[in-house]
């Protein structure tokens, strides 16, 4: 008896790479619009001996949408970026040492999106959290999570509160390699107050 198991699931892949495709963002000095969408589509099989049985993977695309402002389903805060580090690095989101992609300086007050996308091409894992300052995205400061080499986190949060970025306490987004120089993409979405 042979026994033949396919998943494919394309939308899985939305994680790894297509939130930075699919997720339509255009952001100018005064303006902002972001929908992140996950979807999952394939099949599902088995054969054994002269049948196969086949069934459809069919999850619906679940989107967030966001809006120029600071309300729920508002953001007006961007930061994107391709980096690349040997060591722990803290990504402080609320002390102005990080410019968007007009040069401005990326405050936030309050965290809609957060995306970290490992490469295929790395090595090693992408360590995420964990610092005693983290913006509590995991929950709690001192935990972490593994990014494997084409894996993906997404965080969404588009209520009015979002996840709360608190200024020297609770602003710090920690990206680390668990070995060697890794690299990975990052885009965080958020609100100035």
């Amino acid at each position: 008896m042979r026994k033949r198991w396919t998943v494919a699931m394309a939308g899985l892949l939305l994680i790894v790479a297509a939130l930075g495709m699919q997720g339509h963002i255009n952001a100018a000095a005064t303006g902002l619009s972001a929908t992140i969408s996950i979807s999952v589509g394939g099949t599902y099989s088995s054969t054994v001996d002269l049948i196969t049985a086949q069934a459809a993977v069919a999850f619906p695309t679940k989107s967030v949408s966001l809006t120029f402002g600071q309300g729920a389903n508002q953001a007006d805060r961007l930061f994107t970026d391709t980096r690349s580090t040997a060591v722990a690095e803290d990504l402080d989101v609320n002390a102005g040492a990080l410019t968007d992609a007009f040069g401005n300086v990326f405050t936030i007050a309050e965290m809609k999106v957060l995306i970290v996308c490992a490469p295929t091409a790395n090595t090693a894992n992408i360590l995420l959290g964990g610092d005693a300052a983290s913006v509590p995205f995991l929950d709690t400061a001192a935990t972490t999570t593994t990014i494997k080499p084409g894996g993906c986190f997404v965080k969404t949060d588009p209520s009015a509160g979002g996840i709360a970025v608190t200024a020297a306490t609770g602003d710090i987004i920690q990206v680390a390699p668990s070995a060697g120089t890794q690299a990975y993409d990052i885009i965080v979405i958020g609100s100035s107050v």
